[in-house]
């Protein structure tokens, strides 16, 4: 929602100071000027990258447009939830785990929580790493070098797409110069004409300049910067996670665990000692038909 609010204000700010400098407004729509640019960069973007880098693209866009990150909410459930998780681990032992882990949409815990199960990424990245441990044999030292690894080979996924639209951003304002100099091609063949038809085809062509910085700097930049963005906060999503299960495979408490996740959590979504303990240990109560523990 922001990023649709930031857009509308740069162009509401641009044709704004257009308007109040008596410009006509008609000018600057020049579908033609629009298509080549637009055109061209769509081409540029399908020509240097393959599908999976597109789709991430689309992806990262609607997540831009839809403006959902990762608040307060999501870590205090994905707590709450490594809370129900690890006590049961703790009661029933690390086998009492198996299903849940190798069907966790069936499973009675992870199933309490949508938000983590559509996130693919991040239920694989739990899962997986729960996998070994039941495996067993398998140090903590050596856990911690697998989800690291899994978590530079995610980023640097999520970061292809984000280049590949910043080098598009990029070229924008170079194809707004091609549609410019052809816009002057077109000008130099009406040279014998009217002076009207002359600066109404110069105008033209200087739009094509205008619209490619405009698009660059004003909308796919941003755009590509707010992904970027994303991608460090899912990344950061899935560090807290790395901490917790690196805490319970060293054998720590459940409370421990979590407590060294929530210390992982970037401060400005971080819910207080007070907050992570009466969301974790209520709903444990709860779930008990019992008030909860101190």
């Amino acid at each position: 929602m922001f990023a649709i609010i930031g857009i509308l204000v740069v162009f509401g700010a641009v044709i704004g100071g257009f308007l109040m400098e008596k410009g006509n407004l008609g000018v600057l729509v020049q579908p033609a000027e629009l298509l080549i640019i637009a055109g061209a960069a769509t081409g540029t973007l399908l020509v240097a990258n393959p599908l999976h880098i597109l789709k991430g693209i689309v992806a990262g866009i609607l997540g831009v447009i839809k403006g959902k990150g990762i608040a307060k909410g999501r870590y205090l459930n994905t707590l709450k939830m490594m809370y129900q998780f690890l006590n049961k681990v703790r009661k029933e032992g690390l086998l009492s785990v198996e299903e849940d882990v190798e069907k966790p949409d069936k499973s009675a815990i992870f199933k309490n929580y949508p938000e983590f199960l559509a996130d693919h990424h991040a239920r694989n990245f739990v899962c997986d790493t729960l996998r070994m441990a039941i495996t067993g044999g398998v140090e903590p030292f050596d856990m911690d070098q697998m989800m690291e690894l899994d978590m530079e080979v995610h980023h640097h996924d999520a970061t292809q797409p984000v280049s590949a639209l910043s080098t598009t951003a990029d070229a924008l304002p170079g194809l707004g110069i091609v549609a410019a100099v052809l816009g002057v091609v077109i000008t130099m063949g009406a040279l014998g004409g009217p002076p009207e038809e002359i600066g109404h085809k110069v105008a033209a062509a200087l739009v094509g300049t205008f619209l490619g910085i405009l698009l660059c700097y004003g909308v796919l930049g941003p755009v590509a910067s707010n992904m970027t963005k994303a991608a460090d906060e899912h990344n950061s999503y899935l560090h807290v996670l790395r901490v917790l299960l690196l805490s319970f495979l060293k054998g720590s408490a459940p409370m421990i665990a979590i407590e060294m996740a929530r210390r992982a959590i970037p401060a400005h979504v971080r819910p207080t000692f007070d907050e992570m303990e009466k969301h974790c240990k209520g709903q444990s109560a709860a779930a008990a038909g019992a008030p909860a523990a101190a």
